[in-house]
């Protein structure tokens, strides 16, 4: 192990380039670093460092030295975490977002049940339909509902969370039951403020093909189940996410219109957390927890 400390002792000088800033960091004196760099150059038999009075840097053979072992260093850290974890209950802070709808209606018992299995997870849940930058705002894990794009990001997909065109049984009576995509726009619609695409319905056909199609927009809410009641007053059709929908649907409050037609690109829900080769215990068991509480969805 003795080895393995020189090894982060060299590493922090060549981050800070400084043995005094590298010993700050590390815990131990300025003289401690260059001992270790000392017997470190000794044994190689090579020279690491070029030292002057204000800085120092890698020689080319430090430089190429320095890319090599970082992995290795980081891969043995990587290696005790781990093992500190298996023997430990999880701990400390877990930040977590959510969309609001959705958390009120999906999220409120698995998150209870996360928290009574480990007491000594402190939780810190947020729910808001913004956009969120998981890093710059500290997030470990951001619950997601769409379509996934290409991010540095880690996802894992917990559940399919379709999307339906739905209107009331009264609305169908009043206006008739569209028979096309088309037939959409000249009916009056609720639309999601917070969506891009508001006023837009993206489909794919039963043969493939996908489109758009227009809204004619007569009610905005920023929160589905305002445009749920909507809906199931009968003011216009409206496009819910099944977790929104389902109970209407289930019940004749509403009617799924177009079923033969899905939304493009396909929404599902997503864990998403940062990129890291090593996962905090208390990250790993809480996306392991939600993706178990997810299949008891009455839709999956």
């Amino acid at each position: 192990m003795e080895q393995v400390s020189r090894l982060q002792v060299f590493l922090a000088v060549a981050k800070t380039q400084s043995f005094s800033k590298a010993g700050k960091e590390l815990g131990i004196s300025a003289p401690a670093v260059s001992k270790h760099i000392q017997a470190l150059e000794e044994r190689l038999s090579v020279k690491l460092f070029n030292r002057t009075t204000r800085l120092v840097n890698l020689t080319e053979e430090g430089a190429l030295y320095a890319d090599r072992i970082s992995k290795v260093v980081e891969d043995l850290e990587e290696a005790e975490n781990e093992l500190h974890d298996l023997k430990a209950c999880p701990t400390g802070t877990l930040k977590v977002n959510a969309p609001t709808a959705f958390g009120s209606h999906c999220l409120v018992q698995p998150l209870v049940e996360f928290a009574n299995k480990y007491p000594n997870v402190v939780l810190d849940i947020d729910f808001d339909d913004r956009h969120v930058d998981v890093l710059s705002e500290g997030y470990d894990v951001v619950l997601r509902i769409g379509a996934l794009p290409d991010s540095s990001l880690i996802a894992r997909k917990l559940a399919p969370c379709p999307i339906y065109v739905c209107a009331s049984p009264a609305f169908i009576e009043k206006f008739g039951m569209p028979q096309t995509p088309a037939d959409l726009a000249n009916l009056p619609a609720t639309a999601y403020t917070r969506h891009h695409a508001q006023n837009t319905w993206s489909y794919k056909g039963p043969d493939g093909t996908t489109g758009q199609v227009e809204l004619k927009q007569t009610l905005k809410a920023n929160h589905a189940d305002i445009m749920l009641e909507a809906a199931k007053a009968g003011l216009g059709i409206t496009i819910l996410p099944i977790f929104s929908c389902h109970g209407a649907l289930a019940s004749g409050d509403l009617v799924r219109l177009l079923p033969e037609y899905t939304i493009h690109p396909a929404r599902n829900l997503y864990a998403i957390f940062p990129h890291k080769r090593y996962l905090a215990s208390r990250v790993r068991l809480f996306v392991d927890h939600m993706t178990e509480s997810m299949k008891q969805l009455p839709w999956t």
